[in-house]
């Protein structure tokens, strides 16, 4: 692990996002244990290998010397999309030296760590859209027992999803016999009502930002708990 400077004499962990998304930044700061600090870099989306300018921004992003990135971004809504960003995550590792964690292969490695097999499903998406997130999560061999998408009409929109829509989706998928609940798109503001969701509704909640900032400090040996934020980052 590499110390970075007085403010982060822990760790620095470097964070990557869309660079239409305003969430994954709050939300993982919110996430921070003493002694660690984000560092931000944004990309732009596109071109058959998810983004184009992602290795060139990691490149700058090493000049703060993290020692791991997070990737605040999932692809469960594109035929075979976390396969493609996991590949993606391990070229550019390859490129910058240190571990680069996808939130999408986040999200399945926390379903793991809480034992979960039957998992219900939230997403910002429309029904067409969650057709492809129930077809790659059942291929990373969970069964998918209810799926409910906020239906934001466009990407940058999600960021602007009413707290009260969330929580009515989450209702609607609590109902059904799932282990866990399970929460994609980065850009869809969970992780503040992970808690209260949990002690709803009786079931642990995989928020995706939540998920690939946990593995990213598992991944470089931090294994505080962090509290206030439910059962994954508490005990696991």
């Amino acid at each position: 692990m590499t110390v970075a400077d007085t403010l982060a004499p822990r760790a620095v962990i470097g964070v990557m996002t869309p660079a239409m998304n305003t969430v994954v930044q709050p939300e993982l700061e919110l996430l921070r244990p003493d002694g660690v600090t984000n560092q931000m870099q944004r990309f732009r989306l596109g071109g058959d290998n998810i983004s184009d300018d992602l290795p060139d921004e990691a490149a700058k992003l090493m000049d703060c010397k993290p020692s791991a990135i997070a990737v605040g971004l999932t692809t469960d809504a594109g035929p075979g999309g976390p396969g493609k960003l996991k590949v993606r995550c391990d070229e550019m590792a390859k490129q910058v030296g240190v571990a680069v964690l996808g939130a999408s292969g986040a999200d399945y490695q926390a379903l793991r760590a809480l034992d979960a097999k039957r998992v219900g499903i939230v997403t910002p998406f429309n029904a067409k859209m969650d057709a492809v997130v129930k077809a790659n999560t059942e291929a990373a061999g969970f069964e998918v027992v209810a799926i409910k998408g906020t239906q934001a009409p466009s990407l940058p929109e999600i960021c602007e999803t009413p707290l009260g829509d969330i929580r009515d989706v989450f209702a609607q998928v609590a109902t059904s016999d799932c282990d866990a609940i399970l929460q994609v798109g980065t850009a869809l503001p969970v992780v503040a009502l992970i808690a209260e969701l949990e002690q709803a509704h009786g079931k642990p909640i995989v928020a995706c930002n939540a998920a690939v900032y946990w593995r990213t400090l598992r991944a470089i040996g931090i294994t505080d708990p962090v509290l206030g934020f439910g059962k994954l980052l508490e005990q696991h």
